[in-house]
């Protein structure tokens, strides 16, 4: 997976600014993130969309445009261009970073010319359930990339190589199946069957499909020397394909490539059932981990902290789960709007950092802060702020780095207060011990690896420092919905004025 307290951070949000500017970003960051405690970057989709340089990426036009073609309106992403991206790859990982590259085989959108293919429309509630007769349509699945002229790949698209579109000549919603093909039976039940998502459904077991995104794997790897790959949308996507692409790609390159997937299903069977589907080789973001953090921050004293972690990824396959607070598609006014509250994201993050298991993710959005405006999904228009957690989130980097090793006692036996401890290894001595509230604030008896010792809360919420008893005990302290973190005291670290 990585490194023993590895940490992600997802170097994006669904606004960062369409300027071009965050290759250069990331470039510039790459050495300080590194020292904080961050071992890895997944980044925003690197290729060509549909709307040029103002897309997020997920509006996939083109994987072969890097930004180097004028393809769609413009040469560069919205990120920047080829170069610059190479350039933040290998001052990301000339510091340190691994990188995570954000890869949509689901859908392609943006066709460059229609085609007459025939095809049934299919009620888009229930995708078992045809509405109409066969009879032809006109489809925009037909894809020359013109700009790109044939380098890198010269095949080009048409609608034998997708299962799907959800328009007819440009206009309506109804999903259309083309003859001779069918939905997935191995992804996800929602609405019968939720193999179609968006634009044109790439047909994975088509054999020119799966030769094609091999090549842009293999091509891929070798141009931009990315370590892993992020999933879009796998739950989407026949599950056996990102195992048999993952083992091609490695296969090619010589190279073991880290993937997680995101499945976005709040079911924890589902997602396990997914793990079992692709072998065990493909990771998950926590998608239930993160709604048991949504509801605890919208529930504040009501929510029980005792049961944090039921029904979670990191509960039942910890070594597979990627954690997280919120992501791109989580922040206000998205699809899948589901803010964690920000009074408890400090709780949250220090559940996801300074504990075992689990292999967490810090969003950009949440370290850095965000402002922007977009419409929501009554029309009307907001202004959205975004306040940076990074004073709080580099503490417990530091404290994962320096404290959080060891063995792990939990102490989660109050609904409105829970705590662990970390003991430490030979290498990182004297451990650490975490209390949170949400509600009034709390005392938690327990007991760390220094007897007679001093340790302090490097949050500062409580500026005193507390001393253990000759058997390691003390009653650590938390202030009322917050978090504190206790280490050995002599430890350099600062303390917000």
């Amino acid at each position: 997976m990585s490194e023993p307290n590895g940490v992600m951070m997802q170097y994006f949000h669904w606004y960062s600014a369409a300027d071009g500017s965050l290759w250069r970003e990331v470039a510039h960051n790459a050495k300080q993130l590194a020292a904080l405690g961050i071992t890895s970057l997944w980044l925003p989709p690197a290729y060509k969309a549909i709307d040029g340089a103002n897309d997020v990426g997920y509006g996939t036009y083109d994987l072969f445009d890097l930004g180097e073609f004028d393809q769609k309106g413009s040469v560069r992403t919205k990120y920047g261009t080829r170069a610059e991206f190479l350039a933040a790859c290998k001052a990301a990982q000339d510091a340190g970073l691994r990188i995570y590259a954000d890869a949509v085989f689901n859908h392609k959108m943006g066709a460059d010319a229609e085609e007459d293919v025939v095809a049934t429309p299919f009620d888009p509630d229930d995708r078992t359930v045809p509405i109409g007769e066969p009879s032809t349509i006109r489809a925009w699945t037909h894809f020359t990339f013109p700009g790109r002229a044939g380098a890198y790949s010269t095949m080009q698209w048409h609608w034998r190589h997708f299962t799907a579109v959800d328009q007819n000549d440009g206009s309506g919603t109804t999903i259309h199946l083309f003859a001779d093909k069918q939905f997935s039976g191995s992804v996800d039940d929602e609405n019968g069957n939720y193999d179609y998502l968006m634009g044109c459904d790439l047909d994975v077991r088509h054999p020119e499909v799966r030769a094609e995104l091999e090549h842009w794997g293999e091509w891929f790897v070798q141009t931009t020397g990315v370590d892993a790959f992020r999933f879009d949308a796998v739950k989407h996507v026949e599950a056996g394909f990102f195992r048999d692409w993952l083992q091609a790609v490695s296969a090619r390159t010589g190279r073991p490539l880290f993937a997680v997937g995101e499945y976005w299903s709040y079911d924890i069977g589902t997602l396990v059932h997914f793990i079992q589907s692709t072998d065990r080789c493909v990771s998950l973001f926590d998608a239930p981990l993160h709604h048991n953090f949504h509801v605890a921050g919208s529930s504040g004293a009501d929510y029980d902290l005792r049961h944090i972690f039921d029904n979670t990824l990191v509960q039942r396959e910890p070594t597979l789960a990627v954690t997280m607070v919120d992501n791109h598609d989580s922040q206000p006014l998205q699809a899948l709007e589901s803010e964690v509250e920000p009074w408890f994201k400090p709780l949250a993050y220090a559940l996801i950092l300074l504990r075992r298991d689990g292999y967490p993710c810090v969003f950009h959005a949440d370290y850095f802060g965000a402002e922007y405006s977009d419409n929501g999904s009554d029309g009307e228009s907001y202004d959205i702020t975004l306040a940076p957690h990074q004073f709080m989130v580099d503490r417990f980097l530091e404290a994962r780095h320096e404290f959080s090793w060891g063995e792990q006692v939990d102490h989660f036996d109050e609904p409105r207060c829970i705590g662990w401890t970390r003991a430490g290894d030979e290498q990182h001595s004297g451990g650490l011990a975490v209390v949170m509230s949400n509600g009034d604030g709390a005392v938690k008896r327990m007991q760390v690896s220094r007897c007679n010792a001093p340790y302090r809360d490097i949050t500062g919420h409580i500026p005193e420092p507390i001393v253990t008893d000759a058997e390691g005990y003390a009653d650590f302290a938390c202030t009322a919905r917050q978090v504190s973190v206790w280490v050995p005291d002599g430890s350099t670290h600062d303390v917000e004025p």
